[in-house]
């Protein structure tokens, strides 16, 4: 969610994904509008950038859509990995050079 107001040292009232609440900032202290926040029961758990905030708007995005059994546009949702295959951590990638 995003930071929209700040009402008190440790209250703000935010917006993401269609909704708007007040959620409690004492977790990570007071914020300045225009920040974003992961927010977990209507708390603020993390502060992080709008990059990481669009991703996980994304992912979000994407299990409502799965969930609603229609998969339709869920690739676009994905584009910063659809056209990256699958890569193996180092160390797996270490033992199959060995071979």
């Amino acid at each position: 969610m995003q930071v929209v107001t700040v009402l008190s040292e440790h209250v703000a009232h935010c917006q993401g994904m269609g909704q708007q609440k007040n959620i409690d900032m004492q977790l990570v202290g007071e914020q300045i509008v225009g920040t974003w926040v992961i927010t977990f029961l209507d708390a603020a758990r993390e502060v992080i950038d709008e990059g990481k905030a669009l991703q996980i708007t994304d992912a979000l995005e994407a299990v409502n859509i799965a969930m609603g059994n229609d998969p339709t546009g869920i690739d676009a949702l994905f584009a910063d990995i659809i056209e990256r295959g699958p890569q193996l951590p180092p160390h797996l990638q270490a033992e199959v050079n060995k071979e």
